[in-house]
């Protein structure tokens, strides 16, 4: 196939949902209709039942959730599939928000049952923030939900988002029986399967046909042909614009765990969904009305280009000639008999292909990627070559970090990685000091997978790390893999503060002494050495802005120079 051909059959993107709306059986069901695997497994491993291919971490097996993002390869219809299953938990939300810098569309799964959740709501943000195109699907319809009228409502009101339904529920809960397809005008039946293992079995026919009269009772029928008619009138008709600029989304009901409308789902997101799309190069920056190339006086190219890179625009093109790919996640012991180090990269230009040499423009050495490998779930095989869109596990390079660029041009570099405040602190110790070599390789492995943050607080208690994340089933995850993946115990208390700000360089700074602080506040430094100043509450953190005026307060790392 052409390159252009390579990049416009590829489909990458996440499932983002509610805790327990179905985003992890979604995944499977995919998985089960792209004839990946052959018997879907349950979230909840049940006798009898295969365990999730998505879930790979033994954790999560246990408490029935996804606490890693997760890649999953596949070739389907055609197209060359790259999903990436992500935890629903928002104590997880950090992995989500970085995922979502490598995808090019968002499928949204909501419980019908319950409607918009808190968690759906703060990871639709992160979407609209960066324009990515939604699809949804309103799960469980085999249990009793909310009217489907009323979840367009909620759709719009709750998200601000257009609603253009692709298919139409056939009764509700244990009336349900199928879909009809707004666009062919065909009903779609289905039959159960022992636990949804298997693709499910489906009669396709037209709505006056005598079968679907059988299966459904006269209520049920009245009621959906009244409500196919109002949104044939009044409803929002498709536009493949307005879902490409994630201002409208397609909407599919269905019940994943059944594999009712799995497959009318999946086939209409790849249709309508959008092919790999361009990146922000952000060593371009705007002067006047022209973007100009902030990368001149960089070393040399390790593969000198033969055409320069239009600086005209703030983007990489897809089609750009030179390869580009960036870091967004970091994860190690994928694989319990290598023990090894797995940096995913995101290929955003060009072709990548074994073995090839690119710039690390961060630590500016040329480096040469020899151990690649494409993912489904825990297994791995050897990627000789990939295109933009893919996702590709990088084995073997502790050099590289969250957020990295990798290119063959030295005018480009990315800067994706959104990055969040912590929310919660604990202080981490080592109980046991024959663990202690063990113990410090675990816990710098996974400081640099980005699971959790650490900081160096003035009169932190001896032998302790503190630990700052999003969620506190975070430090539970390190606990865990500590033990689990190093041979480690460790000891965890929680630390006193709940606000966390980093502070503009300043000259007071040097003699802390000098500043006023509530009792409680403690000053310390994160890995970099730059300043931060912990507050046990909102009260502390106002008296210490009212006493020191002159020091500036970040909920973020601040630029140099400011």
């Amino acid at each position: 196939m052409s390159p252009a051909t390579e990049i416009a059959r590829r489909r990458t993107f996440a499932i983002i949902s509610h805790p327990d709306a179905g985003k992890t059986t979604l995944t499977e069901k995919f998985l089960l209709y792209g004839n990946a695997v052959h018997l879907a497994g349950a979230v909840k491993d049940r006798k009898n039942q295969r365990a999730t291919r998505s879930d790979w971490m033994e954790l999560e097996r246990q408490r029935g959730i996804s606490v890693s993002s997760t890649v999953l390869q596949f070739d389907y219809a055609g197209f060359a599939v790259n999903l990436l299953d992500t935890p629903g938990h928002k104590d997880f939300s950090e992995d989500t928000y970085r995922v979502l810098t490598a995808v090019d569309a968002v499928l949204m799964v909501i419980d019908a049952a319950k409607g918009i959740e808190t968690q759906t709501r703060k990871l639709f943000e992160v979407c609209r923030r960066r324009g990515v195109p939604i699809f949804t699907f309103m799960n469980k319809c085999d249990r009793p939900t909310l009217n489907p009228i009323a979840l367009l409502d909620e759709l719009e009101s709750v998200l601000g988002l257009q609603s253009s339904p692709a298919v139409w529920p056939l009764g509700n809960g244990p009336s349900f029986r199928g879909v009809f397809d707004r666009r062919t005008r065909q009903v779609h039946l289905f039959e159960r399967v022992p636990g949804g293992s298997y693709q499910a079995p489906v009669q396709v026919t037209t709505l006056d046909d005598p079968l679907v009269r059988e299966k459904l009772d006269d209520v049920t029928f009245a009621e959906v042909t009244e409500q196919l008619a109002m949104l044939d009138g009044a409803g929002h008709p498709f536009d493949p614009a307005a879902v490409h600029a994630g201002q409208q989304t397609p909407v599919y009901f269905g019940s994943a765990v059944n594999n009712f409308g799995v497959q009318l789902m999946l086939d209409g997101f790849l249709r309508d969904s959008v092919p790999p799309q361009p990146r922000r190069n952000a060593k371009l920056q705007v002067t006047g009305n022209k973007f100009q190339d902030a990368s001149r006086g960089a070393a040399d190219s390790p593969v000198t280009p033969n055409l320069v890179l239009d600086t005209s625009s703030p983007v990489v093109p897809v089609d750009w000639a030179k390869f580009s790919a960036f870091i967004f996640k970091i994860q190690a012991n994928m694989d319990p008999k290598h023990r090894d180090r797995i940096a995913f990269m995101r290929v955003c230009s060009g072709q990548f292909s074994r073995d090839m040499t690119v710039l690390h423009p961060r630590t500016g050495r040329n480096v040469r990627l020899s151990s690649s490998h494409k993912l489904f779930g825990q297994e791995r095989s050897t990627v000789d070559e990939a295109w933009p869109g893919d996702v590709i596990g990088l084995v073997g390079h502790d050099s590289f970090g969250i957020g990295d660029t990798l290119t063959e041009d030295p005018a480009i570099v990315f800067d994706e990685i959104p990055r969040f405040p912590p929310e919660v602190f604990a202080f981490l110790f080592n109980p046991t000091s024959a663990d202690a070599k063990k113990y410090r390789a675990g816990l710098e492995q996974l400081l640099q997978e980005g699971v959790v943050q650490s900081f160096s607080p003035r009169h932190a208690p001896p032998g302790s790390t503190l630990l700052a994340a999003v969620g506190p089933l975070q430090f539970e995850v390190v606990q865990y893999r500590l033990k689990s993946e190093y041979g480690a115990d460790s000891k965890l208390e929680t630390a006193p503060w709940q606000i966390l700000k980093w502070l503009s360089p300043h000259p007071s700074l040097k003699n802390p002494s000098s500043l006023i602080l509530a009792s409680g506040v403690s000053l310390g430094t994160d890995t970099h050495e730059r300043p931060v100043v912990f507050f046990p509450n909102d009260w502390t953190l106002r008296y210490f802005t009212e006493k020191n005026p002159e020091l500036k307060l970040h909920d973020l790392p601040p630029d140099p120079g400011k």
